[in-house]
């Protein structure tokens, strides 16, 4: 990774900024790699990065059908947490947290990670005790929950309206959880990886698997064939369209899930909060806009959109949390495609197709999970075997019944 000392960027600033060295290389696909990831976003990147850093695999290729980072990636909310209900995602999302407190250090890179706290809102004494129950079921798992009174929020976010039509009557915090810059962490992994030798090549779309005797030997392309004995699918919310392509069904639905940020203002949120009841989640950026987000929209879809009355329905909730937010302006909205498994929970591991392996079925959490998704990922494709962490998350467990459902922790997306 390259290093700049102070002297040379006063040289470049009197070139007038022109000359910069290039941050990644642009290379073309070589015929034959030890592994190729297929999808160049946080999570694929994460994947080549630990394969190369932790297992020596040097012959890799990241292949990105557009450009890198313009997936879900750079289309979240940025949101870091680990206070999941069942211990599998529990123990996987908190080695995701703990990877991210020092993945600025890791990496070389600044993520601006911002562990503000991460908030639920309770507003009846029904879920003030089901929160106590999820708390109390966090902290058995090892991670840190607590609970809080009505007079610890107004002390906390006194703008928050207590008596509105949802009265407030308490909530819980994890403090570890925040917010991360997520163009920052897909940058931060693609400089290292390409460091370590990495092949990251953009513009360059998967149309099919070369399989032979029920084992993957790699990929067609739109800059043609490619030859790898290992495969790892990481696309997001195109999992079930790419893995049809390997003969692979997939019980996941796609559809957008759309956030929208105000014009700025000057800080006052101090927290991430969030309401399952009045159904929205709202942050404030280190720009001062204050980022609103809620659940997936209705319909399938792998349109990068979203629709009026899922906007709608956010603004309303967040000014019904925060009446002041209604002078503010929208600025602008955007959308991720998001794929839902029937448990809300990822499908990571093994295929039916040896040596093909996927990273997908995220939803609406893939985000938080990108540091230990690459790395139980780069694990599992060197070992032909799912990483501890991953094992409850296999395709299998579909047909097995042995569903690891994280709808609750999921209420509201993000």
């Amino acid at each position: 990774m390259r290093r700049y000392s102070f002297p040379a960027l006063v040289l470049h600033a009197l070139r007038g900024h022109q000359h910069w060295p290039r941050v990644l290389r642009s290379p073309d696909p070589r015929p034959v790699y030890d592994a190729v990831i297929i999808g160049g976003g946080g999570h694929g990147l994460a994947t080549a990065y630990f394969l190369a850093k932790q297992h020596g695999m040097r012959r890799i290729a990241v292949l990105e059908k557009g450009a890198i980072g313009l997936g879900n990636s750079g289309r979240n909310t940025q949101v870091v947490r680990s206070d999941y209900y069942h211990l599998p995602s529990s123990k996987f999302f908190e080695r995701s947290l703990q990877l991210y407190e020092s993945l600025s250090r890791e990496l070389n890179y600044n993520i601006m990670l911002s562990q503000r706290g991460k908030i639920n809102l309770a507003h009846s004494p029904h879920e003030m005790e089901m929160q106590r129950r999820t708390t109390n079921a966090i902290r058995m798992n090892g991670v840190d929950a607590e609970m809080l009174s009505v007079e610890d929020l107004r002390r906390l976010e006194p703008a928050l309206n207590f008596n509105g039509r949802y009265p407030i009557e308490g909530g819980s915090v994890q403090w570890r959880g925040g917010l991360a810059r997520h163009d920052a962490v897909v940058w931060a992994f693609a400089r290292a990886a390409g460091a370590l030798g990495v092949d990251i090549v953009q513009g360059c779309e998967v149309t099919g698997f070369l399989i032979e005797n029920g084992r993957a030997t790699g990929v067609e392309t739109t800059r043609g064939r490619i030859a790898a004995p290992r495969v790892c699918m990481a696309v997001a919310g195109h999992s079930s369209v790419l893995a049809r392509k390997a003969g692979i069904s997939l019980p996941i639905n796609s559809m957008a899930l759309q956030a929208m940020v105000t014009e700025p203002v000057k800080p006052m949120l101090n927290h991430l909060l969030m309401s399952a009841v009045v159904h929205v989640y709202v942050s404030q950026s280190d720009r001062g806009e204050i980022v609103l987000g809620g659940g997936a929209d209705i319909y399938h879809s792998y349109a990068q959109r979203g629709g009026l009355p899922a906007m709608e329905t956010i603004a309303q909730a967040a000014v019904e949390l925060y009446p002041s937010l209604g002078r503010l302006r929208l600025m602008r909205q955007w959308a991720g495609i998001v794929d839902i498994t029937p448990d809300t929970s990822p499908i990571m591991g093994l295929t039916p197709v040896q040596g093909l392996y996927i990273s997908g079925g995220w939803g609406t959490g893939g985000y938080k999970a990108i540091p230990a998704g690459g790395e139980t990922m780069a694990w599992t494709i060197a070992n032909d075997r799912p990483h501890e962490l991953i094992t409850d998350f296999g395709l299998g467990r579909f047909a097995e019944g042995a569903l690891v459902d994280e709808g609750a922790a999921s209420g509201v997306a993000h």
